[in-house]
């Protein structure tokens, strides 16, 4: 689905929400995938565009966004993909249904004391290139059992593959998932969601089929300032 560099209109977001709906659904065979639509950068007209559409989940990479979003939107069901830094949590925790990219235990241990019993994914690296967030997959079991330790609720595995070989990381995340018992994996982008889906993803999490491309930092300055509400 070419996007080329236009903006879309809040009035074009049902249509791709449901031409992404179309992919998943050709790939999973009947299978259910949950549909996470990432809005980092998105203006709130197009958020609510989506879930006027029917789109129930929603990511956020950034803490600040988030924040600003979830005062001026209607209640919405918000996963955090974004680092968890610590010292983010306590403003994040009322907002957060679901953290993503746990790949730590200070992280799990700063959610588990400001949102007691939270859903988290395990972030994991599956190819071990360096520079990629995740955990290392050897690393992954023990710290399943550390969440779980906590109280929290570990749904799955999550990964950020890298796009040149998709299919490789998302079977090796799979096979991993198989290994821990772990029901859901959130792997699958725009661009590789069907591969993704192909290989067992049980959550995708798109952003540019849904919103069009991203704005970049010159584009960013026409939206207001967190303090000056969207």
């Amino acid at each position: 689905m070419g996007d080329g560099a236009r903006e879309v209109h809040p009035t074009d977001v049902a249509a791709r929400v449901a031409e992404v709906r179309r992919r998943i659904a050709a790939a999973a065979g009947g299978r259910p995938v949950t549909l996470v639509a990432v809005t980092k950068g998105v203006d709130a007209g197009r958020i609510a565009a989506a879930r006027d559409a029917g789109v129930d989940e929603f990511g956020e990479n950034y803490a600040a966004e988030l924040v600003v979003k979830a005062a001026v939107l209607p209640p919405l069901q918000w996963h955090f993909l974004g680092a968890v830094q610590r010292r983010k949590v306590r403003d994040l925790a009322p907002l957060v249904g679901c953290w993503q990219s746990v790949d730590r235990v200070a992280a799990g241990q700063e959610i588990a004391r400001r949102a007691p019993g939270a859903d988290v994914f395990v972030q994991v690296n599956p190819t071990g290139r360096q520079g990629r967030n995740g955990c290392a997959p050897d690393e992954a079991a023990a710290l399943v059992a550390t969440l779980c330790g906590l109280g929290l609720r570990v749904r799955g595995l999550m990964a950020v593959p890298d796009r040149e070989a998709p299919r490789p990381a998302f079977r090796r995340l799979a096979s991993l998932g198989r290994e821990l018992h772990l029901p859901e994996l959130s792997m699958g982008m725009s661009d590789d969601l069907e591969v993704a889906v192909q290989e067992g993803s049980t959550m995708v999490r798109v952003g540019r089929a849904l919103f069009g491309p991203r704005p970049g930092s010159e584009d960013l300055r026409r939206y207001p300032h967190p303090e000056g509400g969207w």
